[in-house]
């Protein structure tokens, strides 16, 4: 072997990181990467065009190295950047955010205020970071505006229901007042000690940020929302360059090689394979087999939605604890951060997922967090949050996420990965939520049915995805057909279907994702008979942090010829 070959990867995977998260350090922030909550994105083509340059001379020189010659982690090492460096190039090249994420959840200013608010700030320094972070939005707003308007030029226009979206979450901001604004967050702590850093900051968010934010809103109210595309024209595919963007999304979100054809029927096959489930398990707790009967009963029973906030709070950490006192009997020790519970700010409600993780501080200042929604409990269903802290925490994210951290023989590029490999992240959160029954985690079958409605949703992801971005489906045919082939509410499938329509791609991953960490379980069942170990196959899957699917596919394959040979 030739130990250049692997000091030069090595190289190259700091780099990078360098590079990936200097260019996005608000995800680096929320992925609880250190070093780099100082800095602001720079959105306009130009700091496109750059960060480009540097991620093609990567490849560049990645390509050049001779896989024979590197040992086997820096092969896995090799293969994993290789899939994450095209993926970021890809994703700054089609830049489909400019035209499909005008909106309050994957926009640049979305990104901005769900993950500034993040960042550990717990001594003079990190607060001084924190306010020359806040110093750079101004300049960073208005570069998103001349990107928003160069797009336009080009008819590469936004969704009118993705710029209502954003119109409202920019209004809900300014409306608060200053000594509550969600940017100052973070320095709200500290005492005295941070005094200073406060005064600086609101001085900063009164007269700089917040005039940027109106000058954003004006553009969005005034020059965007006027030719925005309408609804019956919301997939990417209406846009110049939207056809190939979207086959580029798919490849990135899912890491497989999979059509938008293929997918769109594995979709269709998905939701048909769970008819017999929703019969089985709805004529046992509901009295019905009907499928609109059951959907109706679970949409419309007000006994089985949630009350007050403090009932969603307690469901969901009482299934965190559940999980974590079986843990050790399906998977291997891992010495991980704490898991919080947290509610989703109610600003964020109207367009928010029911919840989302947020992974801990590499630091350790900072535990992990289910971040989960609580604004109108009683639209709530109480059935669904089981399923949903299993994903969320463990033993989905959380567990997954945060062992990864803790993985210090891999480089950090590795380390701290979130929807680059979403693929694996997603697949492995859905997963966990069968997983879970398996377990014996759902307290009652009524919270087994919220697993399959999870499942259903999932399901039709991979349809109304496909639908509207390359089969050029409406909004209407999307949340329509959503309507028809699940249980949750009409105001959770409008927010889901604008979710989809904001972030072409990524709705795909959950479903292809799991289906491929089950279908290589069944691999390694049938090799290795009564020698498969359930704590084993997890520790593989997870023992080298989030990959993309074919390089788990070797990844587990190894591992049970490993296993085979040992047991001959």
């Amino acid at each position: 072997m030739n130990g250049e070959s692997n000091a030069e990867l090595a190289r190259l995977s700091a780099e990078f990181f360098q590079v990936q998260h200097t260019g996005d350090p608000f995800n680096a922030t929320q992925l609880g990467v250190a070093g780099f909550d100082h800095l602001v994105p720079d959105p306009s083509r130009e700091g496109s065009a750059a960060t480009i340059a540097k991620i093609a001379e990567i490849e560049r020189r990645l390509a050049a190295i001779d896989i024979g010659d590197l040992n086997e982690p820096d092969r896995i090492n090799a293969a994993v950047l290789t899939r994450l460096a095209w993926g970021a190039r890809s994703d700054l090249e089609h830049s489909l955010w400019e035209c499909a994420s005008a909106d309050a959840y994957s926009s640049p200013q979305a990104m901005m205020f769900m993950s500034i608010p993040t960042a550990s700030v717990g001594d003079a320094n990190a607060a001084e970071n924190y306010v020359t972070r806040l110093r750079g939005l101004p300049a960073f707003l208005d570069a998103v505006v001349e990107r928003y308007r160069l797009a336009a030029a080009e008819r590469r226009l936004p969704t009118r229901v993705g710029v209502g979206q954003a119109i409202d979450q920019i209004k809900g901001h300014l409306a608060l007042p200053g000594e509550k604004d969600t940017l100052l967050g973070p320095l709200l702590t500290g005492g005295t000690t941070f005094e200073p850093f406060r005064e600086r900051a609101s001085t900063i968010l009164a007269e700089s940020v917040r005039p940027a934010l109106r000058r954003l809103l004006a553009a969005l109210e005034n020059e965007l929302l006027p030719v925005a595309r309408p609804d019956d024209r919301v997939g990417i595919r209406f846009v110049p360059g939207g056809e190939e963007g979207y086959r580029a999304a798919i490849r990135r979100h899912t890491t497989t090689d999979l059509t938008a054809e293929q997918i769109h029927q594995i979709g269709l096959d998905c939701l048909a394979e769970l008819r017999q489930e929703w019969q089985a398990l709805g004529a046992e707790v509901l009295g019905t087999d009907v499928l609109p009967e059951i959907f109706e009963r679970l949409r419309n029973d007000p006994s089985l939605r949630f009350t007050d906030r403090s009932q969603i709070v307690t469901t969901v950490a009482d299934a965190l604890a559940r999980a974590e006192a079986v843990r050790a009997q399906w998977f291997p020790p891992f010495d991980i951060a704490d898991c919080i519970i947290e509610e989703i700010n109610p600003i964020e409600a109207g367009n928010a997922a029911l919840a989302y993780y947020r992974p801990p501080a590499g630091d350790g200042s900072r535990p992990g967090a289910h971040c989960v929604l609580t604004a109108e409990p009683q639209e709530r269903f109480a059935y669904e949050y089981e399923a949903l802290a299993f994903h969320e925490s463990t033993p989905g994210h959380h567990l997954q996420i945060a062992s990864a951290q803790t993985l210090t023989d891999l480089p950090d590029f590795r380390r701290f990965l979130d929807a680059e490999v979403c693929g694996y992240i997603e697949g492995w959160g859905l997963y966990c939520e069968r997983l879970a029954d398996e377990m014996g985690l759902y307290t009652s079958d009524l919270s087994r049915l919220g697993m399959l409605s999870f499942d259903a949703l999932r399901a039709c992801r991979l349809v109304v995805d496909t639908g509207m971005h390359h089969f050029g489906w409406s909004r209407a045919q999307a949340v329509q057909f959503m309507w028809d082939n699940t249980a949750t509410t009409a105001a959770n499938v409008r927010n889901e279907i604008d979710r989809y329509i904001s972030w072409p791609g990524q709705a795909l991953a959950y479903m292809i994702g799991r289906r491929e960490i089950l279908r290589l379980r069944r691999v390694a069942q049938e090799r290795l008979g009564s020698d498969f170990d359930i704590r084993a196959f997890h520790g593989a899957v997870l023992g080298n942090a989030a990959v993309p699917l074919d390089v788990l596919e070797q990844i587990v394959l190894d591992w049970v010829e490993t296993v085979a040979r040992e047991k001959e």
